[in-house]
């Protein structure tokens, strides 16, 4: 059975660069760093696809060309039993964490991000893997510095990067890759103990 890896993020342009789009941006990484295709677009999937052999495993990488809060709808056809939903992986942008930091999720809530309780409620499940890679700033200080209200939220996530923080980003990619490469080989168990 096939891996199917998910980031997520919006469609266009305009978006690509956006902490939003922090998913999107990780995996684009991580096909770049396994020499997987170019990206193709799949209409039946409403998405972009890649595909090839990581470790030894099949893996479809997709990246849904709906907006977030449908992101759900690439996978209706995809993943149809929990069986297949434990082998999905989903990367997205975590405001809850501060941006250099990243965390390993099995089964959880969604945190309130939209593409997330998409796609739980798509698969009438959450026991999926999620990879959330941190974009909240810091302070001078180190501290995590949340904006405040949705409002604020929204025009953050919504907002790009900045250079050096897309220097912050290659970097936890570059700890994220072999996270998944494990998920691949070892299982979720293993690679939880070792990354989290």
């Amino acid at each position: 059975m096939k891996w199917i890896i998910v980031g997520l993020g919006n469609p266009g342009g305009e978006y690509a660069k956006t902490r939003h789009n922090a998913g999107r941006i990780v995996l684009d990484l991580f096909r770049e760093s396994h020499d997987l295709p170019l990206w193709e677009m799949k209409k039946s999937y409403k998405a972009l696809v890649s595909k090839g052999e990581v470790v030894g495993r099949d893996v479809l990488l997709l990246e849904p060309e709906t907006y977030m809060n449908e992101s759900g709808k690439s996978l209706t056809t995809l993943v149809k039993s929990k069986k297949q939903a434990a082998q999905l992986i989903v990367i997205h942008d975590d405001i809850d964490l501060p941006l250099g930091a990243w965390k390993l999720s099995f089964n959880r809530g969604s945190g309130g991000h939209n593409g997330i309780e998409s796609i739980a409620l798509v698969l009438k499940t959450k026991e999926f893997i999620r990879i959330r890679i941190g974009v909240a700033p810091r302070d001078d200080d180190g501290a995590m510095r949340k904006p405040k209200g949705e409002e604020a939220v929204v025009k953050f996530v919504l907002g790009k990067f900045r250079e050096e923080e897309h220097d912050v980003l290659a970097r936890v990619s570059k700890e994220v890759i072999p996270s998944i490469e494990m998920l691949l080989s070892s299982g979720l168990e293993k690679t939880m103990n070792t990354y989290n």
